[in-house]
């Protein structure tokens, strides 16, 4: 490995891209807006919705711009999230790796502008709509850049089996969804989601720190792929039934669970994602116990619907997995507030 330079730590780019002291107290009035309903103190759902990767800064600035606007129309009953995604979790190891990595999709990596790129991009979406977004920690050291900025964390699901995220995640004062593992294992996710539940001390960024437990810590299903590479979902009535037992069997924390609409419940088709957030409100409707488990949704949407390749050239349309358009994303976002 080539050490190729010594990056500023945390402290020193939040100083040089700071939160307002205002803007402070508005994230820590959303962050216990999520807590609620996560705690199933208020019936709202939570809905994050975005690009499968925030690829620019100026359409996913639009973008957020029109779902403030739609927050309003559904305040009463959903708390609305962007998915600001700033890291790939890449499959094949290869290909474009988020803005963190790549701030200007079509140029050579550079982490440190990325880094700095990743934050500016979040401040001018909280400055200039009032939303805060959600990221998947992919990277468990990069998560203090904007651990005053995030109001949801993602631990996916190639990463929810590593001690190291699950350990972070126990000392994060926020939401964490801890997603399906690869292989569907339910108790592998109930694990972490335990583990993230508890006190530790762990080695972290060179220090020997203590957490306190992470309450907030719940399930994120996104369905799971067998042995033989086929996808699945875990999204179905049966499926909650079962998760609705486990939590109950482990006594652990604020049952909850977000259903992503994407992914393999979707076996990758994202035209099939309001489908199932009528389902899971099918589900929702049927067991009490189900609608008492499910907090919200998860869903892949952009400007543009479908996908195109690094520097295809249309403004606003994902650049890695397929998304909703933005005129179905308001049907559905509206469906839903309809239905609650």
């Amino acid at each position: 490995m080539d050490f190729r330079r010594r990056l500023p730590i945390p402290m020193e780019i939040k100083e040089e891209l700071p939160l307002s002291d205002a803007l402070a107290i508005k994230k820590a009035e959303r962050d216990w807006e999520i807590a609620q309903v996560l705690k199933g103190a208020s019936d709202r759902k939570i809905l994050i919705v975005g690009p499968c990767s925030a690829d620019r800064e100026d359409a996913v600035l639009e973008y957020c711009v029109r779902l403030a606007g739609l927050q309003e129309k559904v305040r009463g009953e959903i708390v609305i999230v962007p998915r600001i995604h700033t890291n790939r979790a890449s499959k094949m190891g290869d290909g474009y790796k988020g803005m963190l990595h790549q701030p200007d999709s079509g140029r050579p990596t550079d982490m440190l502008a990325g880094i700095k790129a990743v934050r500016r991009l979040n401040l001018r979406v909280i400055e200039e709509t009032g939303l805060f977004a959600a990221d998947e920690m992919l990277y468990p050291e990069t998560n203090r850049f904007l651990s005053d900025l995030l109001v949801y964390n993602i631990v996916g699901t190639r990463s929810v089996e590593d001690q190291e995220h699950r350990l972070v995640a126990s000392g994060l004062k926020t939401a964490v969804g801890m997603a399906t593992p690869t292989s569907g294992d339910m108790s592998i996710m109930l694990g972490s989601i335990n583990t993230a539940q508890h006190p530790h001390t762990f080695l972290y960024r060179n220090w020997e720190c203590v957490s306190t437990g992470n309450p907030l810590a719940h399930a994120l299903l996104q369905g799971y792929v067998d042995a033989g590479g086929r996808k699945h979902p875990n999204y179905t009535y049966d499926s909650l039934r079962t998760l609705c037992g486990l939590y109950e069997d482990l006594g652990l924390k604020n049952p909850a669970a977000i259903v992503d609409c994407s992914h393999n419940n979707s076996r990758e088709d994202f035209r099939e994602q309001p489908r199932i957030a009528a389902s899971v409100l099918d589900s929702c409707s049927e067991s009490s116990e189900i609608a008492q488990l499910v907090k919200g949704f998860m869903v892949e949407s952009y400007l543009e619907e479908g996908c195109q390749p690094v520097g295809g050239g249309v403004y606003g349309r994902s650049i890695t997995d397929p998304c909703l358009g933005w005129d179905d994303t308001e049907r559905l976002v509206l469906d839903i507030a309809e239905r609650l």
